[in-house]
């Protein structure tokens, strides 16, 4: 496929406001690709050259580097480049501009994707200005539309809001022949998370060749989570097993069989997926991003403690105090996120690692066994250490004795208490009752916090006016149509220096028109990408008319009372991380009916 015939489409992408338009595009871009070609057009869709969890490369070009580049590409004086580049604010619009008339070289799209992948790669001394060369050699071959988006992708810029829903979507109407087909692809996608990898394997063997992507160490599973309650009796509630039996002569019976389940309690740390491959050991964080560099010592007790050549499995790390054993905060352990000053960090606030499912061990996929397994042989192949511990679990089908362990999980300062189904499977990607978390906050009013995705922000005015940010519009994830609708305005909870680092961020993923994925009633001063999540707290969840969460035929939604934000940016979390219309409905539905009780 021709670069310029790509970049078409993503003008187009980048002009539309409409979901189902962008399906349709995508679509059309997926019929017309060759096999070879559909990975790296997924991947450059998205503005990244592999998948998230694969990490270290990067471009790694300045605003004044591009700028270089465009000079000598269009042979141009750089200070009329700057000139351009500052009425237009935008630098793939003044490539494009600069190199008006050209018609290019007839690039395809395995050369730019091969030429980024070789700048990415380029390091070492001299590596500065051989990126520059290879850049201007680029531009150089370019029409004006590919210069744009060439330009774009390099800065980091292309921001075509391109959702994985809407890819997998897309990829099953152009490579399989029908939408339907898509639950299809999301199986496979959940199991590796690779989206360019889904789509090439569709390009070249179809429904078949999806069928036979498994579990492979190293690309990691989407992870499994829980659905809540609002009260401890109603987990036993959500453990029953309803039949219908026909008896001789007389209509169907209901039978009601409570399951067994087992509870854990319900840690604040940072949920880690562990892959290990003979020696190597890789960790992925919740919304899957490679963050092994973060945990020197838990790699070092993969090695020392478990008892597999090949295995994956989940836990829950959080700091502690060596000399009173006493699990620290959330917002101690989270400083292990950081590039620098890691190992003073560990030595400072070691981790412990509280594991508590298996997924593959030694050739064998274990998500498909029952909980009471995975768990039996996950602690069978954990050798007694400092760093590495099973998960304290209970079985019980008891009511009270839920609520006792609930009641000493809280009286201990934990979070609460997860209860997982003993026949259960592990279901990638999947929320549902299998498992069912109950935190010490969830009462009448909207005491839980929930997880948001920025969609835009408002200027201002008063103190705030200085910082050109004042408050931020915030949304749910919508999982039935890929959109992100409003739920609310969130002004409270930032201090000075965060507003600043906030506006910093969301500029650099601002858009000029409302996203594609986002449906919206209100209109910010500058709509963004669907990029960063906050936690946010509120007094209660209200009926509103002016946001599109959960909103029916009469056009009313959900919104949240008295916002404040909790922390800052939640770095674990990616936008379809943040909480659902289905969450919001059902907190408002547990607040409910908790205030009639």
């Amino acid at each position: 496929m021709r670069f310029q015939d790509l970049a078409a489409f993503f003008e187009r992408l980048d002009a539309t406001s409409k979901r189902l338009e962008m399906f349709d595009i995508l679509a059309d871009l997926f019929r017309q690709a060759a096999p070879d070609d559909i990975a790296p057009i997924i991947y450059m869709s998205q503005g990244r050259l592999q998948p998230p969890f694969q990490e270290g490369l990067e471009i790694g070009m300045s605003d004044k580097l591009l700028t270089r580049a465009l000079a000598e590409a269009s042979e141009t004086p750089p200070e009329d480049v700057l000139a351009h580049f500052k009425k237009s604010g935008d630098l793939g619009t003044t490539a494009e501009a600069l190199l008006a008339g050209r018609t290019g070289e007839g690039l395809t799209v395995a050369e730019v994707y091969r030429e980024f992948k070789s700048i990415a790669n380029t390091a070492g001394e001299g590596s500065v200005e051989k990126k520059l060369c290879n850049l201007t050699d680029l531009l150089s071959a370019s029409s004006p539309i590919e210069a744009k988006y060439i330009a774009r992708f390099v800065m980091g810029r292309l921001r075509l809001g391109v959702g994985d829903a809407t890819v997998l979507e897309a990829l099953a109407l152009a490579k399989l022949g029908g939408r339907e087909f898509k639950p299809e692809l999301e199986r496979a996608y959940n199991l590796c998370s690779d989206l360019g990898l889904i789509g090439e394997t569709a390009g070249k063997g179809g429904l078949k060749a999806i069928g036979r992507l498994a579990v492979r160490v190293g690309y990691p599973i989407r992870m499994s989570l829980c659905e809540r309650v609002a009260e401890p009796e109603q987990i036993i509630d959500k453990m029953k097993l309803v039949e219908r039996v026909k008896v001789k002569g007389s209509k169907q019976q209901r039978i009601e069989t409570i399951r067994p389940c087992a509870i854990e309690p319900k840690l604040d740390g940072i949920r880690c997926q562990i892959h290990k491959a003979g020696n190597r050991v890789d960790i992925f964080s919740r919304n899957l991003e490679r963050t092994t560099s973060m945990f020197p010592d838990i790699v070092e007790a993969v090695k020392r403690q478990v008892r597999a050549r090949d295995i994956i499995f989940e836990g829950e790390a959080l700091a502690f105090d060596e000399g009173t054993g006493e699990l620290l905060p959330f917002q101690t352990t989270i400083q292990r996120k950081r590039k620098h000053e890691v190992a003073d960090y560990a030595r400072e606030f070691p981790l412990k690692l509280f594991v508590f499912d298996l997924l593959y061990v030694d050739g064998e996929n274990y998500m498909p066994r029952p909980y009471r397994e995975r768990r039996a042989e996950l602690v069978a192949r954990i050798a007694r250490d400092t760093v590495i511990e099973p998960n304290e679990a209970e079985e019980t089908q008891d009511p009270a004795r839920v609520r006792q362990i609930f009641e000493s999980a809280v009286a201990r300062g934990l979070e609460g208490i997860v209860a997982k189904r003993m026949d259960s499977t592990y279901t990638a990607g999947a929320r549902n009752f299998d498992w069912i978390k109950l935190k010490r906050n969830y009462k009448g009013e909207l005491s839980d916090t929930v997880d948001l995705c920025l969609v835009g922000y408002f200027r201002g005015g008063g103190k705030r006016a200085r910082f050109g940010i004042g408050t931020v519009l915030a949304a749910v994830y919508d999982t039935a149509t890929d959109t992100f609708t409003t739920v609310s305005k969130v002004g409270t909870g930032f201090s000075d220096e965060e507003w600043v680092q906030l506006r910093e961020r969301l500029d650099r993923v601002a858009v000029t028109h409302k996203p594609a994925r986002v449906d919206s009633r209100m209109e910010p001063d500058v709509w963004v990408q669907p990029t960063y999540v906050i936690t946010v707290a509120a007094d209660e969840i209200t009926r509103s008319p002016m946001h599109t969460c959960g909103a029916g035929a009469d056009g009313v939604g959900y919104a949240l009372r008295f916002p404040r934000v909790q922390g800052f940016l939640r770095e674990d979390k990616g936008p379809e991380d943040a909480n659902t219309v289905k969450d919001i409905i059902r907190l408002y539905d547990l607040q409910k009916r908790v205030k009639m009780e």
